[in-house]
């Protein structure tokens, strides 16, 4: 996985990031008149090229053989004519969880919103949400394995508890009453998948 992850991060540095001399250069067309980017050209920056890269391997299934292809967008779909950050405005940056007192939503650094659209990349299952519960302290691993994703039966292990969500996968569970940074959670392997249009 770390070969795979070097040759990706390869890959990224190649097609965004050019060695001083190029950079340097103007483009010319074919009157030889200097061709200078243009202010509005809404590209994004390299680190947005880099998350929607990485993103894009983790919603997909990554064949290593097949090259990821971000700058061809079909004909005809939703995206045309947008840029890259705005058809990516659909996933939080960052995920956030908390209890029932903040909402759900597309979060950001401005708007702090609970992401209701959680996976696991651990397990690839989609994250439950309980609402005014919380994981009782007998809660396992083995019992999310064999109950999952059966709400009814899960329920065995969830407490009553006003203003927490409990939140679980096959392979992780979390109670939360106040905002949490998903990044603050080592243990959780969760992504934001794309909320709907």
């Amino acid at each position: 996985m770390d070969d795979d992850l070097d040759e990706l991060l390869d890959e990224v540095e190649k097609k965004f990031f050019r060695s001083d001399s190029t950079r340097s250069e103007t483009r010319t067309d074919s009157s030889n008149t200097p061709k200078y980017p243009r202010e509005n050209d809404n590209k994004p920056s390299a680190p947005e090229d880099i998350d929607a890269l990485l993103e894009e391997l983790l919603d997909e299934d990554y064949d290593g053989s097949k090259r990821v292809q971000t700058d061809q967008i079909p004909k005809g779909s939703k995206v045309e004519g947008k840029s890259l950050t705005q058809s990516e405005d659909k996933k939080c940056r960052p995920v956030f969880l908390g209890g029932t007192s903040i909402p759900y939503g597309v979060g950001t650094l401005l708007s702090q919103r609970s992401c209701d659209q959680l996976r696991c990349t651990s397990c690839d299952f989609r994250v439950l949400m309980f609402e005014d519960q919380e994981w009782d302290s007998a809660c396992d691993y083995l019992f999310l394995r064999n109950n999952m994703p059966d709400g009814e039966r899960l329920r065995a292990k969830l407490r009553r508890s006003r203003g927490k969500r409990a939140y679980a996968c096959q392979c992780s569970w979390f109670s939360a009453r106040d905002l949490a940074d998903l990044g603050q959670q080592p243990q959780l392997s969760w992504v934001c998948g794309k909320h709907p249009a």
